[in-house]
């Protein structure tokens, strides 16, 4: 039931003017940028990580997950597109976090081909290409739900990475031209409609009880103000899991902060059924390319019980006003302030790609970990117009450090162009680092947060209904 407007506002007030402390910033972390995966990989190309499209923390399994993207090739390379599962080491009472390792690397498959980062062409819809950027368990029966920017699309892998499931892209999203209804999903050429290029779905959920996955657009659709970069509204889809084709059930719009400047949603977390957190920046910071200019970087509270279906609701291309009598998303309040808290090891400054968020475990007095990370586009440019790519080394103390940075061929440090023709064997200049930040969230800072449900428990409400659960709990009672 959908609460009067006065209401909802009201109540809003109420829950902003008596919200608990944002959680606090404990430390940060920076994992190198020439670290390589446990692919067997040993070059750019096939091993460095990626860091961090998304991260995940599994808390029926206590695994950390980190998700990488369609690789340092910008989408022009046959990259295998992979997950890595991390462990870190957590201090207990205050939240600090340190030594970070990958303890598991893992191909995505369909029929027996790595999906690999090549952009999908004109007349190869999709095929194997991927360019994962959201990343959950399926609380049910552990397998992987990955969002990809190429479609806008979401799948289903195994626990080997194995393409199991494909769910159905709602038709309004589908880039395309809408007078010939002719999809291109390659580029925006000739679409006028749906998805922006590389905007697809950044942001990813799963409900706690494994009944729904969200999906989340990283910025408006071409139709609704993404060509302009004008539009305020991205969409938030929710699919059916147990949908045998993958329905999407519903669509909410959510109103961006800002327009321009690369705004985009960048992560999306469950807390319960009806609230979320979002991560949502600005491409200004360190970064390889980046304008350090102003860093903007948040995470924000928001409640969609109140948000009217948008489905079939065209939302305005500029502006920020509705059509009359549809409501947005309830945004509650900031969370999180990601430029607050700067690491000396990157000079102070903010970097440009934080990416991923995760609620992690409990801590000793009862609060929660929040892990926040970065992609760091694997310390790697290149040249449009001949595919060339060049490892990017920063000083990362200098006022805008990409402006002094030196671009190398591929492993050398001599031959380079830019700020010096070799890197200096002192260390003053490094790869782009991974960067997390550890906060910790006060219990009743997350007062709300139901965590994914424990699979024993699912399975013993499975046997329940077959009549086993008391053979079940005898035998677990021995074991």
């Amino acid at each position: 039931m959908k609460v009067h407007p006065l209401v909802a506002a009201t109540l809003c007030a109420l829950a902003v003017s008596t919200a608990h402390a944002a959680p606090t910033f404990v430390n940060g972390i920076t994992i190198p940028g020439n670290s390589l995966d446990l692919s067997g990989g040993t070059s750019v190309n096939d091993g460095r990580v990626g860091f961090f499209s998304d991260i995940y923390y599994d808390p029926n399994r206590n695994e950390w997950w980190g998700l990488s993207d369609r690789g340092p090739g910008g989408g022009t390379l046959n990259y295998d597109t992979r997950v890595q599962k991390f462990a870190i080491d957590i201090d207990q009472a205050t939240g600090a976090i340190s030594n970070f390792r990958i303890t598991q690397t893992i191909v995505f498959s369909a029929g027996g081909n790595s999906m690999n980062g090549i952009a999908p062409t004109p007349t190869n819809v999709l095929g194997n290409a991927f360019d994962p950027e959201g990343f959950v368990v399926n609380p049910l029966n552990g397998n992987f739900f990955v969002s990809d920017e190429y479609g806008p699309s979401l799948y289903e892998f195994d626990r080997a990475g194995a393409l199991v499931k494909k769910y159905t892209t709602p038709s309004n999203l589908v880039p395309r031209n809408s007078g010939t209804g002719t999809a291109n999903y390659a580029s925006d050429a000739g679409n006028n409609a749906g998805k922006r290029t590389n905007r697809g779905f950044e942001g990813l959920a799963v409900s706690a009880d494994g009944k729904y996955v969200y999906a989340m657009l990283q910025s408006p659709t071409l139709d609704e103000g993404g060509a302009a970069q004008a539009g305020s509204f991205a969409r938030i889809v929710k699919f059916d899991t147990a949908s045998d084709s993958g329905e999407a059930v519903a669509q909410y719009a959510y109103q961006m902060d800002r327009t321009g400047q690369g705004q985009g949603i960048s992560s999306l977390v469950a807390l319960d059924d009806t609230q979320f957190l979002v991560l949502e920046r600005n491409n200004r910071g360190v970064g390889v390319g980046a304008a350090l200019a102003t860093a903007d970087k948040a995470v924000y509270l928001i409640d969609i019980a109140n948000a009217d279906d948008v489905t079939s609701i065209a939302l305005p291309a500029s502006g920020t006003t509705l059509p009359a009598g549809v409501d947005a998303v309830n945004k509650v309040s900031k969370f999180i302030d990601l430029d607050a808290n700067t690491l000396a090891e990157l000079g102070g400054k903010s970097p440009e790609k934080w990416e991923g968020l995760a609620i992690g475990p409990k801590l000793a007095d009862g609060s929660y970990l929040i892990l926040a990370g970065t992609d760091n586009d694997y310390s790697v440019t290149q040249d449009l117009s001949t595919n060339d790519q060049f490892d990017v080394y920063f000083r990362f103390g200098d006022d805008d450090p990409f402006d002094s940075s030196i671009q190398c061929p591929l492993g050398a440090t001599t031959g380079c162009t830019g700020a010096a023709s070799s890197v200096p064997g002192d260390g003053t200049y490094k790869l782009l680092p991974g960067v997390l930040h550890a906060y910790k969230a006060s219990a009743a800072d997350l007062a709300m947060y139901t965590a994914p449900v424990p699979e024993p428990e699912t399975y013993a409400l499975f046997l329940a209904g077959l009549g086993l659960l008391g053979v079940w709990s005898k035998r677990r009672s021995r074991n």
